[in-house]
This record gives structure tokens, sequence and C-alpha cells, in this order.
């Protein structure tokens, strides 16, 4: 395909996107550039581009010089003051009037509606409905997103509507937030132009809508592609008046070809954009039906991943896209791709940041967190934009949901919280790149916080959190430049997926104990036979709360899999291809008790801790049925996902006897050792374990200490009475010798050793001697990593 180029392109008012590439920029802005870029080089390789054209930066400029506009602006902007809010104001509306009350000079206008009537009958339509957007020349960039900045129209048909639209354009590129926005990026306000892009509207008013990342947009994380879905337009999504269905797909095994959508959350789509036959959009209601259905398929969602990840590779660095499907054809679009402004430049200085918190009590508000920083101040609720000269720097911004005139404010707040919105809305962009902490998609924040209380807004946990009052925090930042090196293995300890993408930037050999207890307790919620057992319920109310938790799952043995194991992958994915080693559900009946349905199941016992727990459940008939599923899950991860990283772990097995029947289980169910590598380890936690040692590993692949229970059970002591607890911990001697006759066993078999126990982070000695015991690899807590590794560097300096 012929692309022109030359000094009669930069004379052109209008441009087709085949004669676009992505060195236009100056001439057609970052989305027109993206889009002819896009258009001129993908779709050959079946990456759906909808057609259209650009009125350029001349066509901009031409038009302020015919309406003699271009001298008046210079006046103004001499004036203005973006941190007056009455002088922004006012500057803002002295030049968009002047704007919009221009003409276009007689050619331009001809010139427009030709390429108007070409683009209908390209698309073999009469007055054809397309989307009307701003691309200014500073938008898009690396470093500048522009997002929300200046206005976009949709299901624009006609010549007066499109000639109106397009002169709206125009004149936003002089709305208060795009000045504010162009002063803190240092942009010169005469010299940023915008041009307009006229494209054919794809129907997702009948269908559905979104944006992706090419990366996990809170951590950096750049092996997944985060997709956000909701029914019609997609322009919900931004606004943030919906929390959309979220979906994350891992690049390195959907390229080996798997089906690897490693996480699926239904969102909350209550409403949607759908077409006017005025021209635009207006809002309606989703039928209940639909909202507890995801919005996209499988197939839809493999599909997008495969063409954001060309897109990716074209460019050479993460992006941000927007797609839509059309509800006639059923295809599949992209409508605009820009580059991710957070994390795709490379960072100056390798430095890991922890945050220190310790909150005695429960949050008062949840949510999806964006960034992982945490932010205090006085609350101030703003139910919408006409109020925002209320706030003052440095409160907690609590609203339904922001969209770009908020600007002002959010650049001075402390934290911003939203009852709407998900990690692509517009409170999350916005947030992002000013480095605010931000939690969004609480449901009623707005309700639950009080005017002028003090709050903390914690972003750094993984999930997004609201606490009463100013809580104590401190900041600790390494130097990775600088890490001193150990003898052992680091691996780590995960159980919340959230954070297994910002863990994974920590030095590790990968995870030497995942627990899937948080995912049953936060993801889940139901016990497990609760689920397996769901037709036989009879309690009303059970089966509602049930239902209620399980949406879009007709199945919910399969709502079981599901979460497990793409909580499970969430984590396998962050560290692949390094080992995740998997322990099975060690929940207590006291434990299982306390899950939704758990009554009906789980019996009373005077010491859970040394009760019906680990293996000892795993072949009782009575809770077989939920092992399998267990079981189910971890093969969907290694075969359906891909993650053959993924190796599982026993605990609390009491003998031999029993480990065999739990391996025979797991091969009946898919799971057969060294089958793909799978390798099966063993808790060595009981003395019985380290007693017969030679004959565990007989069996099993490797153990891995867990200190805790093996320090409780070798001194006779309950680790929850603090009073009878104090009497000894890990250094004990006693403790000492079975942890050195379980590394030796290991050693003299070959096999692989481990410890999960928190000691090596709270005792550097135990650590040390741990390191010279040769044990194989520390499995530590994420938030004790690098000050573990500091303080033992520390100490053999001494």
């Amino acid at each position: 395909m012929e692309i022109e180029t030359g000094v009669e392109k930069e004379k052109k008012q209008i441009l087709w996107f085949k004669d676009i590439i992505k060195k236009d920029v100056a001439l057609v802005g970052g989305k027109n550039a993206s889009l002819g870029e896009m258009f001129s080089n993908l779709t050959s390789l079946g990456v759906n581009i909808p057609n259209g054209f650009a009125l350029t930066s001349t066509a901009f400029w031409d038009y302020l010089q015919y309406n003699g506009i271009d001298q008046k602006l210079a006046g103004f902007f001499e004036k203005l003051d973006c941190k007056n809010l009455k002088s922004l104001k006012q500057t803002s509306k002295q030049a968009r009037d002047l704007v919009m009350k221009g003409s276009f000079p007689k050619e331009m206008e001809k010139e427009i509606l030709a390429g108007y009537r070409k683009l209908g009958e390209y698309y073999k339509e009469r007055n054809a409905g397309v989307a009307v957007r701003s691309s200014a020349t500073a938008e898009d960039l690396a470093d500048a997103s522009f997002a929300g900045q200046h206005e976009t129209y949709l299901n624009v048909f006609g010549k007066e509507a499109l000639l109106s639209a397009i002169k709206k354009c125009l004149s936003s590129l002089y709305l208060e937030r795009a000045f504010v926005y162009r002063e803190e990026k240092g942009f010169d306000h005469l010299k940023v132009a915008l041009s307009v892009c006229v494209q054919k509207m794809v129907r997702s008013d009948i269908a559905s809508a979104g944006i992706m990342f090419t990366l996990d947009t809170e951590s950096g994380f750049r092996d997944i592609v985060s997709i956000s879905s909701i029914y019609g337009v997609g322009e919900l999504i931004v606004k943030g008046r919906i929390t959309s269905d979220q979906f994350y797909v891992f690049k390195p095994t959907l390229k080996m070809g798997k089906k690897s959508i490693i996480s699926k959350t239904l969102g909350r789509k209550e409403k949607k954009y759908v077409y006017s036959k005025k021209g635009g959009l207006k809002e309606t209601a989703v039928p209940a039906k639909d909202q507890s259905e995801f919005s996209l398929t499988d197939e839809e969602i493999i599909k997008l991943s495969k063409w954001a990840c060309q897109i990716e590779d074209h460019y050479q660095n993460p992006q941000d896209i927007e797609w839509a499907k059309d509800g006639k054809t059923k295809e599949l679009f992209i409508v605009q791709s820009r580059p991710e402004t957070i994390h795709s430049l490379e960072r100056k200085a390798q430095e890991y940041q922890e945050y220190e918190i310790n909150p005695k009590s429960e949050p008062i508000v949840n949510g999806i967190a964006v960034g992982n920083k945490i932010g205090q101040g006085k609350v101030r609720i703003i139910p919408n934009v006409a109020q925002i000269s209320q706030f003052k720097p440095g409160e907690v911004l609590v609203t339904n949901m922001t969209d770009p005139d908020w600007m002002p404010v959010m650049r001075t707040a402390s934290a911003i919280v939203t009852n709407e919105g998900s990690k692509t809305c517009h409170a999350a962009i916005v947030s992002r790149e000013l480095g605010t902490p931000c939690v969004v998609g609480t449901k009623n924040a707005t309700k639950i916080l009080k005017q002028g209380q003090e709050a903390t807004v914690d972003c750094s946990q993984g999930s997004g959190k609201v606490y009463a009052g100013k809580i104590p925090f401190a900041v600790k930042k390494y130097d990775l430049q600088k890490l001193p090196q150990i003898k052992t293995k680091i691996m780590l300890n995960v159980g919340t997926p959230d954070s297994a993408f910002k863990a994974s930037f920590l030095p590790n050999s990968g995870v030497g104990l995942a627990r899937v207890e948080f995912i049953f307790a936060d993801k889940i919620k139901v016990h497990p036979l609760a689920l397996y057992n769901f037709n036989k319920i009879k309690d009303k109310k059970l089966k509602s709360s049930i239902e209620k938790m399980s949406l879009g799952y007709a199945d919910k043995k399969d709502f079981f899999i599901s979460k497990l194991s793409e909580g499970i992958a969430q984590i396998g994915a962050a560290f692949y291809p390094k080992p995740v080693i998997v322990r099975f559900s060690d929940f207590k009946t006291n434990e299982y008790k306390a899950l939704i349905g758990g009554l009906e199941y789980e019996p009373e016992e005077s010491n859970p801790m040394i009760g019906w727990r680990g293996a000892s459940r795993y072949y009782d008939e009575n809770f077989q049925p939920a092992f399998e599923m267990e079981c189910q899950a971890i093969k969907r991860v290694r075969e359906e996902f891909g993650l053959s990283n993924v190796w599982t772990m026993i605990p609390f097995c009491r003998t031999v006897e029993e480990g065999k029947k739990v391996i025979k289980i797991m091969a009946e169910n898919g799971l057969e050792k060294g089958k793909d590598g799978l390798k099966i380890m063993v808790m060595c936690e009981i003395p019985s374990n380290v007693v017969l040692a030679d004959q565990f590993l007989e069996i099993f692949d490797g153990m891995s200490i867990g200190s805790n229970d093996l320090t409780q059970l070798t001194l006779g002591l309950d680790r929850d009475a603090g009073f009878i607890a104090k009497i000894g911990n890990e250094q004990n001697a006693a403790v000492k010798e079975l942890v050195k006759k379980a590394i030796r066993a290991c050693k003299e078999k070959g096999k692989y050793c481990g410890i999960c126990g928190q000691a090596p982070s709270d005792y550097v000695d135990f650590a040390e001697f741990l390191i010279e015991e040769g044990i194989e690899s520390m499995s530590l807590n994420p938030d004790s990593v690098m000050r573990t590794i500091f303080q033992l560097s520390k100490k053999n300096n001494e």
C-alpha cells in the first residue's frame, strides 16, 4: 500500500487512515497517527480497524486564521492563571466561544463533506453513523495521555451534525481541564493544535465494548493482557459510572496456543449507552439476566488478547487499547490504541518500595485499589462537579465518580475514593498518572464516610481499603542495584492473588508456599461441599445467598473450580516459569465452618489445630468430593492455562499411608506425579514427618518445613495460646534438631527441601542456622524479603 509523504502531505486538510503513519503526530495528533498506523499495517494481519479520515492540524490552524481567532487567543492566555478557578473558567469560555462562532472555509467544508460521503459509500450506508473524536498534537504520547481532556461525539449522522461535532471538538482544546493538563505537562497552549478523527461507528450499542491494556496497570507486570468490558458503547467505562467485567489473559502461554484466561470477574453492569434516534447516545437499563452474564465469550477474550499482543509487538511498547463489538455483524474491532503512560517508560532507578501499616481495626470501606500507595486526610464528599470549589488541597476526595472536569481538584487530593468505576475508569487513569492513591468501585463510600472525618486510604496491599482515622505507616525504599547476595534461594509466601504481580518484582526464585485459603475466604466464600451439593440444599435463604455469590455460573461446582483455578493462576503467572508450590487447602474445622453453608458439613472439635485437617480430609468420603474439585482446579491451571510451573503440596500428612491415599486420588483426577513435570511436595510439620523422612521422601518429591506447626507439636504448645506459646519457638534445640534431620534426609535423597514458616523473617539467627545446614530455599512473606536479605548481609559483615 502506498502512503502519501512529503511536503504536499503537510499541506492537506484531510487525510485518510491509509495515508497516515505513526510519525504524523504533528499533523494528525497521537490518536489519528495510531489509527492510521494500525490501519496501514495491521488490517492485513486480521486486526479489524474501522475506516475513517482525519481533519489535520493544518486545517485547525487554517480555521483559526480564517476566523481571526489566533490573534485573540494570545491575549486571553496572557491573563490565564490555571490555579485560579475564576480565571480558568473565564479564559476557557472566551476561547471556546470564539471557535464555536467561527465558520469553516468553503473549500474545507466541501472536503469534509466529500470525505463523509466517501466513507458512507465504503460501508454502503447513506448518512453513515460516525464517531467524531479529538486528536491533539500533544496527545497519546508515552509520557502524556491527555485521557478524556478533549471531547468525543458518537453516533453522529448527517452533514449538519457532522460539521457541528467537528467544531465542538476543535473548541474542546480550550476546555478548563485541557488547560490544566497542558500546564502540568509543560505544553504551550498556543502551540498545541487539534486534529479531528471521523471514523465509522461500530454498533457496540447492541453488543459490548471496552478497554484493554497489555500489562497490569497497577504493578506494571507485562505478561498479561487486562480487558475491561461492558454492554453498549464503551464511554461508560471511562466515565466510571459502571463497574466492568474484568479479564486477565496470560501472554506467554497464549502465544503457545493455550486458552490462558487466568481471571474472570463479573462486573456490575446495570446500565449502558445505546444509540438515540436523534443522534448521540442515551442511557438505558441492562436486563437483569444480562447483568449476571459476562459481556464477552471466552473466544472473544482470546481474539482480543491476540490482537493486543500484535499491536504491542508492532509498537514495541505497552498499549492502552479501546475495542468494540458490532452487534449486527458480531465482529470485533479496535477503535484506538495509545502508549500506556505510567509503566511504559523505563524507570530511572531500580528501587523497590514497601509500605508498612498495621491497622488495629477493619476497613470501613473496601474497593479496587489503584496504585500501591497510602494517602491520608480529611474526607471531602462532593456529590457533583459544580461543588468542586469546596475542595481544599490535601483532602480525601470522595464522590460517586469523576470525569475530566474534576481534574483541577484531583491533582491536589491526598487520595480519591469513588462509589463506581473499575481499573480503567477516569478516576483510575488520572490517579495512576498523578501517583495518587485511589479506591474505586466501593459501592457506598459516599454513604459510609462522613464529611470532615480523618481517613487513611490504603492501596499498598493489593486491594483498596479505607480506614477511619489517621493510621501510622512507614515507607521503606531499597535499591535493587545494591542488593547483597546470600547463600540460599529466597522464595515467597503468597496467599492473595491480587498482590502476586507486585510481589514478582522482588528478588525471588519462585513461590515456596502459595496458600489457597485466602481464595476460599475472599473469592469463593462458600463451603466447597455446599457448592457440590447445591441442588440438594433445602434452606431457601442459604440457597439464595450462594446464588448471589456465584452469579454467572449455573453449575456451582464450576464456580468453585473456576474461582480457585483463577486465583492460583494469577500467582502462577506472576512468577512463571519459576516454580510455584501450591498447598492444598489447610483450613481447620472452625475455619471451614465460617464459610457460607459450612455449618452443615463440619463437626464440632475441641482442638481443631490437631483435628480433621490436611491430608486426613482429602481421602475421607465426606470431604473427598471437595478435594477432587481442588485437584480439577490445579489440573485446569496446568493444562488449560499452560502454567506447568505450578506444583502441589500436601499439608498435615500424619502417615506415609495417608500420603499414598492422597497421591492416588490426585492421579485419578488428572494430577499424576511426574507427568508434564508435576512435583508433589509434603509439608514437614509433624514430628512423624521427620522420624519417617526416608519413607515420606520415597513417595514425595520433597519437603517444605512448616516451622510453626513443627514447633508447637514438638514442644506440645498451642500457638494460639499466648501465655503457653511464649515458652519456646523455632530457636528451641529440639525443634532445630528436627529441622536439621529433615534437611539432611532431603539432601541424602536428592530431594527438594525448603522452609515456609515465618522464622527467617523474624529471627536472623535462625535463618543463618538454616543456611548453614544447607537448606535449599527459605520462603518469606513479601513484606519481609528485603529486610531479611539486608539484615543477613549486615550480620555477616560484622
